[in-house]
C-alpha cells in the first residue's frame, strides 16, 4: 500500500493547528496560541499570513518532519464565495477571493493562502481545501431575512460540524444522511446548525453578528443601538466592525479571548466572569431552542462541540435549559484536522475528486 504524507492546517481566530497524517497515522499534531496582543501588531487576518506560515514550517522542522515528502496540503476553506460541501483544489481565483474576504475577515482566509504557499515549495505537491466556512446548503425559506435587499449567509463551522455528525453517526450506528440534529460548535466563535438527512438546512451566521456571542465575537446585537452607534460619528466602520469579529464578547466584557481563563476566574470567585459565562451558556441554549422549531421538535439528538465543550460547566448550564429537547452528546475539542486529512487521503487514494473552484455568486 502507498504510503501518503499529508500536512492538515487549520487557522483559527485564536490559534493555527496543524497535523501531519502518513495515510491514517497521526504523526504530529500542534496548536499554536495566540493572543490579542500577538495579533494586533496586524492590521488584518491577511496580514498575519507570514507570521502563522513561519511558524507553522519553523515547527516542522523542529520536530523533524521531511516537509519535501509531504505531497498534500489541505487547509481550512476561508470566506470566499459560497460553495457546495466537498474537497476543492486551490488555484488562483480562490487565493484571490480568499485574500480580498468576499464574505468577510477571518483566520479561516489563511488556509488555503498558506497550503498553496507551503506546496508551491515542494515539487509535486498539491493544495486542496475542504468543507469551507461558506458551505451553503441552506433551505430557501432560511435565507429571508426580513427585508429584502438583505439575504442571510451561510457561514459556519462547516467542517468540525459535519465531521462531528459523522462520528456520531457511526458511534451510534446510524446514517449521517438519515438523522436529525441539533449540532453545536462552541468555540472562538459560535454555530448552531440543524443537519436534516445531511444537509446544513439552517444555521446562525457565525462570523459576524448572528446568533449567541463568544469569546471574541458579539453575536446578534440590539439593532437600533447599533445603527445608533454607526451613525453618531464617534466610531469609524472598523471600529464598530472589530466591536462585533474579534473585540466582542469575552474580550469586550473581561478582556481576554481565552475562555479557560474566564473559566479559571469564575471559579476563583470573579462574579463577572461567572456571570458573563453564564450568559454565553444562556444565548446558546435559546438558539438551540430556536433551531429546535426548524425540527418541529422532532431532533434525534444535540451534539456540542469545539474546544468550549470540555468546559464541563458550561455544558451543564445549557443542557439544563435544553435537555428537554432530546438526547445531549459531547464531542469536545475539534476534529477538523482529522477530516481534513481524511478528505486529503482518499483524493490521494482515487477514492474522491477535488472539485474545481466554481464560486456560486448567486447567493
Amino acid at each position: 500500500m502507498s504510503e501518503y504524507r499529508i500536512l492538515a492546517i487549520n487557522p483559527g481566530s485564536t490559534s493555527t493547528k496543524f497535523a501531519v497524517y502518513f495515510n491514517e497515522e497521526c504523526v504530529l499534531n500542534k496548536t499554536l496560541r495566540h493572543s490579542v496582543d500577538d495579533l494586533s501588531v496586524y492590521a488584518d487576518i491577511i496580514e498575519q499570513f507570514g507570521y502563522r506560515k513561519g511558524m507553522i514550517i519553523d515547527a516542522l522542522v523542529e520536530e523533524g518532519i521531511d516537509i519535501d515528502k509531504i505531497k498534500f496540503i489541505i487547509g481550512r476553506g476561508g470566506l470566499t464565495y459560497p460553495l457546495k460541501s466537498g474537497v476543492y483544489k486551490v488555484d488562483q481565483l480562490m487565493l484571490e477571493h480568499a485574500r480580498a474576504g468576499i464574505y468577510g475577515k477571518h483566520a479561516s482566509n489563511l488556509g488555503p493562502i498558506i497550503a498553496d504557499y507551503i506546496a508551491n515549495q515542494i515539487p509535486g505537491a498539491h493544495a486542496y481545501i475542504a468543507d469551507p466556512v461558506v458551505t451553503d446548503e441552506l433551505d430557501d425559506i432560511a435565507r429571508i431575512t426580513g427585508h429584502p435587499k438583505f439575504r442571510k449567509r451561510s457561514i459556519f463551522h462547516a467542517l468540525n460540524q459535519k465531521a462531528t455528525a459523522r462520528i456520531h453517526a457511526r458511534k451510534t450506528g446510524t446514517n449521517y444522511e438519515n438523522l436529525r440534529l441539533i449540532v453545536v460548535h462552541l468555540g472562538g466563535g459560535v454555530s448552531v446548525g440543524v443537519h436534516l438527512n445531511g444537509r446544513v438546512v439552517d444555521v446562525n451566521n457565525a462570523l459576524d453578528g448572528d446568533g449567541p456571542f463568544s469569546p471574541e465575537r458579539s453575536g446578534g446585537l440590539p439593532v437600533g443601538q447599533l445603527i445608533d452607534l454607526c451613525f453618531g460619528g464617534r466610531y469609524s466602520k472598523e471600529e464598530i466592525y472589530r466591536m462585533v469579529v474579534g473585540e466582542g464578547g469575552y474580550v469586550a466584557y473581561l478582556g481576554t479571548n481565552n475562555a479557560q481563563e474566564v473559566q479559571r476566574r469564575a471559579e476563583a470567585g470573579d462574579e463577572d466572569a461567572r456571570f458573563i459565562q453564564e450568559a454565553l451558556a444562556y444565548q446558546v441554549a435559546k438558539a438551540v431552542g430556536e433551531m429546535s422549531a426548524v425540527l418541529a421538535g422532532e431532533v434525534d439528538a444535540i451534539l456540542f462541540t469545539g474546544g468550549i465543550a470540555h468546559n464541563q460547566t458550561i455544558v451543564e448550564l445549557i443542557t439544563k435549559r435544553i435537555g428537554f429537547i432530546a438526547p445531549i452528546f459531547v464531542y469536545p475539542g475539534e476534529d477538523e484536522l482529522e477530516a481534513l486529512a481524511s478528505n486529503a487521503l482518499m483524493v490521494a487514494r482515487g477514492e474522491l475528486t477535488a472539485q474545481k473552484y466554481a464560486p456560486r455568486m448567486d447567493l
